[in-house]
């Protein structure tokens, strides 16, 4: 497959070439807009059905109408899929915009929203959740609806900078000392064989993994408690991981200075890993 050949759009489907959009757009002057990143494993989507409730949720949320509606975004997705002739591990983008208006901070009074999606290749991180990654502590200074997954992300990305620079796979935001989530990630942290995280406040994105981490807690018989923990109770941790549609479930072995448990993925986190991986099997996903 090659490189984002086709694009899906309010219009219809694409060349990637053939699709621009004009300087005023709102998604690009304000950050108007609401997106998704859904996981494929070989070339099926996983889990697409809970990304576009969310998608929808998030357009809700900043009152932004989708072009289309549930069923026939799905439809239209699944035949983006095949055009492209996804066989591959990769990753579908989806983003909706306000549209494109002359430049104002009111709503625009046309409803004309813009929409593309598109699928690129991506492998997964084998080396990564295999081994574990470092991680470092960044205050979080994003807005108070971190719920939608909205376009602004900057705060996001400059925490995410920061932890490439210092030679870390991922940044720990917290506020005030308690742990939120990472800058494109769930945070967790087991305890005495009990996992916990943030709870599903509008402090943090519910991610897609996230929630199944909570299923498959309960399939295992593994406690799963929603409740805040400091960044002083990281050095007390048996085991750290995050979770993404990216990153899948990867252990955490160190935070700046800090090792956590034995600095090796721990017994907890590889049984949530071999869950996710049965559950993510093609005819799993397409369940």
């Amino acid at each position: 497959m090659s490189v984002k050949p086709h694009v899906l759009t309010e219009r219809g489907i694409f060349r990637y070439e053939q699709v621009t959009y004009p300087m005023e757009e709102r998604g690009l002057q304000f950050g108007d807009g609401v997106y998704e990143v859904v996981r494929l494993y070989s070339g099926a989507y996983v889990w697409l059905q809970e990304h576009l409730d969310r998608l929808y949720r998030s357009a809700a949320a900043i009152r932004l109408s989708v072009p289309f509606a549930p069923e026939e975004l799905s439809e239209r997705l699944e035949q983006l899929r095949r055009m492209n002739d996804v066989r591959e591990d990769a990753i579908l983008y989806l983003q909706v915009t306000r549209g494109s208006f002359p430049r104002s901070h009111t709503f625009p009074t046309e409803n004309r929203p813009n929409l593309y999606a598109y699928i690129q290749p991506m492998a997964r991180k084998t080396d990564e959740i295999a081994h574990g990654v470092h991680a470092t502590l960044t205050k979080d200074v994003r807005w108070e609806y971190c719920y939608i997954k909205s376009l602004n992300l900057l705060p996001n990305v400059l925490a995410k900078q920061e932890a490439a620079e210092r030679g870390a796979f991922e940044a720990i935001l917290h506020r005030d000392g308690i742990v939120t989530e990472g800058s494109s990630s769930n945070i967790f942290l087991v305890k005495d064989e009990t996992v916990y995280t943030h709870p599903a406040t509008e402090r943090i994105l519910n991610g897609i993994v996230r929630t199944r981490v909570k299923q498959f807690c309960g399939e295992l018989g593994i406690p799963f408690i929603e409740e805040a923990f400091s960044v002083h109770d990281l050095a007390r941790a048996d085991e750290l991981f995050l979770t993404s549609t990216t990153s899948a479930i990867t252990p955490i072995v160190q935070v700046d200075d800090i090792t956590i448990g034995d600095g090796r993925p721990g017994a907890v986190t590889k049984s949530l890993q071999a869950a996710y991986q049965k559950a993510t099997q093609p005819a799993a996903s397409n369940a």
